[in-house]
């Protein structure tokens, strides 16, 4: 019965590692916003407002720079570094990097005008680069991660644009 157990335990981590591989390696979430695509743009490429809405920033959106994310201390203090491999008007795109793992994975925002608002695209992708089991588990942090994080973007924005102007 161990053996068993052992046996069915490699299987799910093996068949969830070849999941990553068929589905291409991509996590892709996709967000439609009613603001203009420069506000949302300086939301996603701005470190000051980076900072006020998902994680502490040091990041400018700049070919070369490297940046650092810092976690609150209330949700482990977890840096995440990395270099930004593209910044052109309405795509940025960098790797990412979490803590001492020393595993790179590839992150690009994607922002097109749509619908009289914003269509912004995140893909997370190179995520098998982790070995199999912690692949698994790091798609599942970094699906539930992105979520939160759109959800903090919907969510500054819309107070952005009800604050009055002063």
């Amino acid at each position: 019965m161990v053996a068993f157990n052992k046996y069915t335990y490699i299987c799910n981590y093996i068949v969830a590692y070849l999941n990553l591989k068929i589905m291409k390696d991509v996590l892709r979430k996709e967000k439609t916003f009613t603001h203009s695509i420069d506000k949302v743009w300086n939301a996603i490429s701005v470190g000051e407002e980076i900072s006020k809405w998902f994680i502490q920033a040091d990041f400018k959106p700049e070919i070369g720079y490297e940046y650092t994310f810092t976690a609150a201390e209330e949700h482990g203090g977890t840096q995440i570094k990395g270099k930004v491999l593209e910044a052109s008007p309405y795509t940025l795109k960098y790797t990412w990097r979490v803590g001492d793992t020393e595993v790179d994975t590839t992150v690009l925002w994607t922002l097109e005008e749509a619908d009289g608002g914003t269509k912004l695209t995140l893909e997370h992708s190179d995520i098998s680069n982790y070995p199999a089991e912690a692949a698994t588990e790091m798609l599942g942090h970094f699906d539930k991660g992105w979520d939160a994080c759109i959800t903090g973007l919907i969510q500054y924005l819309k107070d952005e644009i009800s604050e009055p102007a002063h």
